[in-house]
């Protein structure tokens, strides 16, 4: 599966842009993508690689061999019990061996993979699951219950249940020796409901020879919008798999067959999915899973199985270094990290490559993209607060926000528009929004960001998010940043508020560092020093966490939502 491209000769012609000669050795302008869908290129894999290790598991070590077996049986099992090409599957999984298997046997017995988040609640996913027409759902025990119970309301006709234990190398009790009653769940035998081991091993590895086609639809990966419900983001084999070439173009050094990547991002959302369980599965890497990435429990895995590659987000990084016992574990074996989803703190970065030795690229992207469209250079300029280049086959521009059509000029904020291979073909069964955010091949991110002459990217802030404040554009960003410069701060996060002078007011959100106290008039103080009069809070809340998503990103419309209902609340009393 060598990589067909080289920055000198090309098959595709190229317009010359200011980020190409920032690209490191080797990272070519553009790519001869090989047209292979991601089942396929999980069989390539296992026969190139059958006794690498491919997953690793609280100690229980599973060869591509041994996953390319499961993976056919378990299509087998799939198709015997009705799926076809087409066919939606959800999934209700953590990172556990499951997760990998019914994605890629599902997907080899044909269907589109419906990615669900276990935090969801009953009504989130009961719209998902009718959103995306998913008939058949794999779910971990602990849901079963909610699952069965729900499934009535929905299209799903069959539920696979897994347990976190099914493939743990010692009774689970060892690894729970606290466990209690009910924490285990056992789900009666009933029509319509399957043990996921009961059919693996009841199944032999004879999946049906089923075409995939580069244009197929492969996964549904859904995304909140500012208001309602979420929207099916329809990613096709040749999204995901343009992604995981431009991903490995942009990692030269890092070699198929030889490196061991750690498996903390939720598989279930596009950055864990692209660049940690379908490159890996496509570069013949192992995976260390880790079901719950709580700081001690990465520290450990890094410490005992040595990975050389890690992509995660900015909370991890940072849980990891504010551990009492950072020191006491070995991270040195670490040669690149990828961080996405959030920005990071240039602290944090200088901090955890001094720990580690590791250079952590910043990335962007977005479910609509695969998700990754912009990485800093691997061995190459970096700059502060950037997000990066755009990576090959992939063309970036900054445009004015009333029109979308004026391209701004070098360091002029204005919204990120990205065109390339990776860009979703729309929401699903939803024409207007669908044709609201990509126009003319442009998807329109609704982030604004600004462009130097170099090609470097910065994303300034939501388009959504921007504060209009006595008439002044403010960027929330802006403020969050001075805020994580207090000493006692541990977070902080801005946003505009009603205000019958201004229009609105900027209130921000803080999380003090434990065991440190301040006032509101100190938090003001402080940022009166460092932003414009205009930008400075006016009000200071102290609440003892932050809402965030599945992957750590800060969500400020949740914040947004609690400050309107308790203004509703005070209205009506």
């Amino acid at each position: 599966m060598a990589q067909k491209a080289s920055q000198n000769k090309t098959t595709k012609k190229t317009v010359d842009k200011p980020w190409f000669k920032f690209y490191p050795k080797g990272v070519p302008r553009t790519i001869d993508y090989q047209k292979v869908s991601l089942p396929d290129g999980f069989h390539k894999t296992v026969a190139e690689f059958p006794n690498n290790k491919a997953l690793t598991y609280m100690g229980k070590v599973i060869t591509f061999a041994q996953l390319g077996d499961m993976v056919d049986r378990f299509a087998t099992a799939m198709a015997d019990l009705g799926v076809k090409k087409g066919s939606r599957v959800a999934t209700l999984l953590p990172n556990i061996p499951q997760m990998v298997i019914a994605y890629y046997g599902a997907m080899t017995a044909g269907a589109s993979l419906v990615l669900n988040n276990p935090l969801y609640t009953d009504r989130e996913l009961e719209h998902q699951l009718n959103d995306s027409e998913s008939e058949y759902l794999v779910t971990l025990d602990l849901l079963a219950p909610r699952m069965i119970a729900l499934k009535p309301k929905t299209k799903v006709k069959k539920i696979i249940i897994c347990h976190i234990n099914d493939y743990l190398p010692f009774p689970k009790k060892q690894l729970f020796p606290h466990v209690k009653k009910g924490m285990f769940v056992k789900i009666e035998p009933s029509p319509d409901i399957y043990e996921f081991l009961d059919l693996i091993k009841s199944h032999k590895p004879n999946p049906p020879q089923v075409k995939i086609g580069f244009e197929d639809l492969a996964t549904f990966q859904y995304t909140g919008g500012t208001t309602g419900l979420s929207k099916g983001v329809m990613l096709t084999q040749s999204n995901l798999s343009c992604n995981l070439q431009q991903i490995r173009a942009w990692f030269p050094t890092f070699e198929r067959g030889k490196e061991i990547q750690m498996g903390i991002l939720p598989f279930f959302h596009s950055f864990g999915m692209t660049a940690v369980m379908n490159l890996s599965m496509w570069m013949g890497w192992n995976v260390v899973l880790v079901p719950r990435p709580e700081p001690l429990a990465i520290l450990e895995a890094i410490n005992q199985y040595k990975p050389t590659f890690m992509a995660a987000v900015p909370t991890m990084f940072v849980g990891m270094l504010r551990h009492p016992d950072v020191k006491k574990y070995s991270l040195s074996t670490l040669k690149g990290c990828f961080s996405g989803a959030a920005p990071l703190a240039m602290e944090t970065i200088k901090e955890f490559e001094a720990t580690t030795g590791a250079q952590i690229c910043e990335a962007y992207g977005l479910s609509e993209t695969s998700p990754a469209a912009t990485i800093n250079p691997f061995g190459g300029k970096t700059k502060v607060g950037s997000i990066g280049l755009p990576i090959p086959d992939t063309d970036i521009k900054i445009v004015d926000l009333d029109t979308g059509k004026k391209e701004m000029k070098v360091g002029e904020p204005g919204e990120v528009i990205i065109k390339g291979p990776q860009v979703t073909k729309g929401y699903y069964q939803k024409p207007e929004e669908t044709k609201t955010a990509i126009r003319d091949g442009w998807l329109y991110t609704g982030d604004i960001g600004i462009m130097d002459e170099e090609g470097y990217i910065f994303i300034v802030d939501r388009k959504k998010d921007m504060i209009i404040a006595g008439g002044y554009n403010i960027y929330p960003r802006d403020i969050d940043e001075v805020l994580f410069e207090h000493p006692k701060v541990a977070e902080g996060c801005a946003i505009g508020v009603p205000d019958p002078y201004r229009g609105e007011t900027v209130k921000v959100f803080v999380v003090l560092k434990e065991g440190q106290t301040a006032t509101a008039e100190e938090i003001i103080n402080f940022c009166k020093e460092k932003l414009a009069a205009y930008k400075v809070p006016r009000i200071v809340e102290f609440i003892p966490s932050l809402p965030k998503s599945a992957v750590g990103k800060i969500l400020r419309k949740e914040l947004r939502q609690m400050e309107m209902e308790k203004m509703a609340k005070e209205k009506n009393k």
